[in-house]
């Protein structure tokens, strides 16, 4: 009876010990059943688990099936976040899927081959751990993961921890699988966001175009939008840019908008205007200058290129740069070094360059007084400006902003332009672009005498043909006046008549009356068109 009793005994505490483990599991699968982020699972891990299987590591590995490589999704020593990747046949992970049973692994005996260890094995291995367990997960929806465990002592893991964890093996790989579609769930809706910021910034430029231009450059003809184009992809490179167009055309403001959309606008940017600095001195401007290299030099100077590091220098009128400065300049582009004057040592610089001129370089290379090298150097990614007379849609534009901007800082309440003076505009050559048209406008504020400019005298151009100067008074009819005039304005709408663009808008009459007056004075297309 006592050998029965004893039996019954032994039955009743396995029995007890099953209950309580599966009281355990059931507890650890309640708890990461609400691990819910990354920050949650460590908190269960380092809590919970660690104290139930008192490991010295637990490195949880998944892949993907169709895959050739795991990562790491959670390491308790290290917290491992990067998506580093690992060789799946690395004599661990492998080994753990190819085995249905828990893998022990004896890092003293293999600590010869640690050099082919994955990076978390020569951790645990540095750490003095001696041995550690694999045990592969049930696969779930396409994953494939092993759990590993490490230990400073081997004798830890029994087998009432290997049925623990084949308890939780399913519920820890769904609580993985659900951080991983929660973290990828965010990071789209992350994306999401981003997208539609940057839609609505662009929502918000294209507005700001409409109204007031480009980064302070004002005007909306098709000729700027394709300079707002090439102005929005160069910005956030560091590549060298060319700005060339006449004189007046915002070379400057197309360099500062350049500077104010890419990655270091939050640093000035250094500008020098190579036309204005006397020879002599424009060398030490540019790279400085020791003290004590030439007369004068009572103190150490630095350049332009050294005060531009890490941020945007523009160089203004490169054509007029001289000569013998535009190797040194070459230098600097191509080797990002420079040289002070009386300096024995060359500096590193990082700057990005810009440069603008109203010369014609290609001709100033074809006349040997500009490097052809530098030309080329320079010339990466050009910006054409186009003149104010092919975007004459804009005229009316920059005239009311000048309008506007002057007449509050002069203190007049002018309201606008009369229309005759806005015809005047639109069908004026404006040499000097719109450098030239603001200054117009100002001066036309400060003459005006009414709310509205209705006058706007334009300065007369004289050019002589053939070097003649024509010095005879011929008396004209009022008929050949008109004829003359009305032929000369035909040529500057190219020949078009009615529309926005023609020649009767700049008359200030309508299309048929026009027509009719050509008719009356003998004006045929042969005489504005070809």
């Amino acid at each position: 009876m006592e050998k029965r009793t004893d039996q019954t005994a032994v039955i009743m505490n396995r029995l007890q010990e099953r209950e309580k483990e599966q009281l355990q599991i059931l507890s650890i699968c309640s708890a990461l059943a609400q691990a819910l982020s990354k920050e949650e699972f460590n908190a269960v891990v380092s809590g919970l688990l660690k104290e139930h299987f008192h490991f010295d590591d637990f490195i949880f590995a998944s892949s993907n099936e169709n895959e050739t490589e795991y990562q790491i999704f959670y390491q308790f020593l290290q917290k491992i976040s990067e998506g580093k990747s690992y060789a799946m046949n690395d004599g661990f992970f492998n080994a753990c899927l190819e085995s249905a049973d828990t893998v022990v692994f004896d890092l003293k005996a293999v600590k010869d081959k640690k050099n082919n260890f994955p990076g978390y094995i020569n951790i645990v291995q540095n750490k003095g751990f001696k041995n550690g367990v694999g045990i592969c997960l049930p696969y779930i929806k396409g994953n494939r993961n092993v759990l590993f465990l490490f230990f400073k002592n081997g004798t830890t893991f029994g087998r009432e921890s290997s049925r623990t964890i084949r308890g939780i093996a399913m519920q820890l790989s769904i609580t993985v699988r659900n951080i991983m579609m929660a973290e990828e769930y965010e990071n789209k809706i992350d994306e999401l966001k981003i997208l539609k910021r940057n839609l609505g910034e662009k929502k918000a430029l294209a507005l700001d175009i409409k109204s007031e231009g480009f980064h302070g450059i004002v005007g909306n003809s098709n000729a700027m939008q394709n300079v707002y184009e090439l102005i929005a992809q160069v910005a956030p490179s560091q590549s060298t840019v060319f700005i060339f167009g006449e004189t007046g055309t915002g070379k400057e403001l197309a360099a500062s908008a350049i500077h104010n959309l890419s990655s270091v606008s939050n640093k000035r940017m250094i500008k020098v205007n190579c036309a204005s600095i006397p020879v002599n001195l424009i060398e030490s401007e540019l790279f400085g200058h020791e003290k004590g290299a030439f007369t004068g030099a009572t103190e150490l100077r630095i350049g332009k290129f050294e005060q531009a590091e890490n941020s945007t220098i523009f160089l203004d009128e490169i054509g007029e740069l001289p000569l013998e400065l535009q190797g040194k300049l070459l230098r600097v582009l191509q080797e990002k070094e420079i040289e002070r004057i009386g300096g024995e040592n060359t500096i590193k610089v990082n700057a990005r360059v810009i440069a603008a001129t109203n010369r014609s370089l290609e001709k100033e290379v074809a006349e040997d007084r500009f490097r052809s090298d530098l030309y080329y150097r320079l010339n990466v990614y050009p910006i054409p400006l186009p003149a104010l007379r092919d975007r004459r849609e804009d005229i009316a534009v920059l005239g009311n902003f000048f309008l506007k901007r002057h007449a509050e800082k002069i203190g007049k309440k002018i309201k606008g332009f009369s229309k005759k003076v806005l015809n005047s505009m639109t069908a004026n050559e404006w040499p000097g672009n719109v450098r030239e048209l603001e200054n117009m406008v100002e001066r036309s504020i400060l003459f005006a005498k009414d709310e509205v400019i209705k006058e706007m005298i334009f300065p007369q151009i004289f050019r002589t043909e053939s070097g003649k100067i024509e010095t005879e008074f011929y008396i004209k009819t009022l008929q050949e006046v008109e004829k003359d005039h009305i032929l000369r304005v035909v040529k500057k709408c190219n020949g078009r008549i009615s529309g926005p663009q023609g020649a009767a808008v700049l008359l200030d009459l309508p299309g048929t009356t026009l027509i009719s007056k050509m008719q009356k004075l003998g004006i045929k297309k042969e005489h504005f068109l070809g």
